[in-house]
């Protein structure tokens, strides 16, 4: 996308200036809603481990990406609107946000519509998606000696424990 095209999450900004920050890394979603538009975004431009990365670490082990890239990449995103959000600010730690999507996926040419209300929580300053279709699984804390996962090459002790 060029700088002046619009951003598929709706909100009228170049797309530059509004998810390409997140879907690059250089900036986190700093409310639910922020998330939420950016990972319809992702949906729109096929950004896969984008959207992998925005799910509530408990639940990526779930995720088949190769599905998801399918399903993508057959999908033709028209719109999102946001009806509603709940807590979800820069203060909050959980959020809701009600939305619409609208798309088409072939075979079937008409514009369908999928409504959703979506669960997110903030962990160590980060928003996740939580996906009401998967189990939550515990994330095994590393063990003292256990290589930090910083990818500094140290210790998880002598590191970030």
């Amino acid at each position: 996308m060029t700088k002046i095209s619009s951003c598929p999450c709706g909100t009228q900004k170049a797309y530059s200036d509004c998810c390409a920050p997140l879907h690059e890394g250089k900036a986190a979603a700093q409310t639910a809603e922020q998330l939420m538009r950016s990972r319809y975004a992702g949906w729109s431009l096929g950004l896969i481990d984008y959207l992998f990365e925005t799910t509530w670490p408990k639940q990526q082990a779930g995720l088949k990406q190769n599905e998801m890239q399918d399903w993508a990449d057959r999908t033709q995103w028209i719109s999102l609107s946001i009806l509603d959000t709940a807590a979800g600010t820069e203060k909050d730690v959980n959020g809701e946000v009600e939305f619409l999507a609208r798309f088409k996926l072939p075979p079937v040419e008409a514009i369908q519509e999928h409504k959703e209300r979506s669960s997110f929580i903030k962990e160590n300053g980060i928003w996740f998606f939580i996906d009401p279709t998967l189990p939550i699984q515990s994330v095994k804390a590393p063990g003292r000696n256990d290589p930090c996962s910083c990818g500094s090459g140290k210790k998880y002790k002598k590191c970030c424990g």
